[in-house]
């Protein structure tokens, strides 16, 4: 009697965990979204990225695949548009970090949603060699 008792409970328990529990929720709602990604390959070598500039749409969530070819490189990319002074976010990170780091031979995925129109300038955040100041490029969303 205890063990039908205890797997009763077992069911119960997880039945209700799947359906209050806001990651099946979400996951539900992203799997949803999944036709609204916009993915890009990036690759970061001695001293760019290529593509150069890079184009997304707005309202799209994105993900950029950045491979570093030669070295460790890393990636940090403002969050509010060029001659916007309201400081409001137009990327919404799904992992906001101040420098994504890219290792060597290696592909990072960073994801977010791109919500405001504008120019969002990048770079290496990682000295990778006399060439890392120049280091830089746009992200362009229309």
């Amino acid at each position: 009697m205890k063990q039908i008792t205890r797997c009763a409970l077992l069911i119960a328990a997880v039945g209700f965990f799947l359906i209050i529990n806001p990651f099946s929720a979400g996951f539900i709602s992203i799997h949803a979204q999944d036709q609204n990604i916009q993915t890009i390959e990036v690759t970061a070598k001695k001293y760019e990225f290529s593509p150069s500039p890079i184009h997304v749409k707005a309202g799209t969530k994105v993900q950029l695949k950045i491979t570093a070819v030669d070295h460790d490189h890393g990636f940090k990319i403002a969050t509010v548009p060029e001659g916007v002074s309201d400081n409001k976010p137009g990327l919404v990170f799904a992992s906001p970090q101040e420098c994504f780091q890219l290792k060597k031979k290696q592909t990072t995925t960073i994801e977010f949603v791109a919500q405001t129109p504008g120019t969002y300038a990048f770079r290496c955040c990682h000295v990778c060699g006399f060439g890392h100041k120049g280091m830089h490029s746009e992200l362009i969303v229309e």
